[in-house]
């Protein structure tokens, strides 16, 4: 093994175990912060409640909030990472963009919980809308069954996302509830996430 592919292969050993831990670290996060919250509901509450809810009359509940804010802060940082990770080994642009896009995301709904209004909605969105494309994105650098997983996955939070700009309550996901409609596109990608870890994991160690 040349120089250059031991670099590569070290490269997507860590934006797997980043990932991985990326996504562990957002499910994990969520449970705890929803079992510590008080009242919390799955299907009437969202999931950025847990940091904070909307102004004017935001609620923040401790220590939901902390270990959700950390928690979200430590998977957008380590995503970002793991997409800079994937570029040097990979040179892939349309796929490592649209990640990093999402890791940003992740980060600033970190950083500025629900009670920042608007700067907390965009950064919701960017996570929502680059974490399905990543996922749908991601075809290009992983082989089947893998790369059908990650368009199904990216395609329904997608869908999702795109159903409730469109209908609203009409939506079909709006059954759930908005916690639950929310959750059909979080967890879909975090799912992603957290397989997408593995697999480079996997494909680093098949090219030692």
């Amino acid at each position: 093994m040349t120089d250059k592919q031991r670099s590569h292969v070290q490269y997507r050993n860590i934006a797997g175990s980043l990932l991985f831990i990326a996504g562990v670290v957002i499910f994990l996060g969520i449970i705890t912060a929803e079992t510590l919250y008080p009242g919390y509901n799955t299907g009437q509450n969202m999931i950025s409640d847990l940091g904070a809810t909307e102004p004017p009359n935001s609620i923040i509940i401790q220590p939901s909030a902390t270990i959700f804010n950390i928690s979200m802060m430590v998977c957008g940082l380590y995503i970002i990472i793991s997409a800079y990770c994937i570029h040097r080994a990979l040179y892939s642009g349309k796929f490592t963009l649209p990640l990093a896009l999402f890791g940003t995301g992740a980060l600033g709904v970190g950083i500025f919980p629900g009670n920042y209004g608007a700067v907390h909605g965009i950064s919701a969105l960017l996570t929502f809308i680059f974490g399905g494309v990543a996922a749908i994105m991601s075809y290009k650098v992983v082989t089947s069954p893998f790369r059908y997983f990650s368009m199904v996955l990216g395609s329904i939070a997608l869908l999702d996302l795109l159903l409730y700009y469109i209908l609203g309550a009409s939506s079909p996901f709006a059954i759930f509830g908005i916690g639950g409609l929310e959750r059909w596109i979080a967890y879909p990608i975090a799912l992603w996430v957290t397989g997408f870890g593995g697999y480079l994991m996997g494909s680093a160690e098949r090219s030692i």
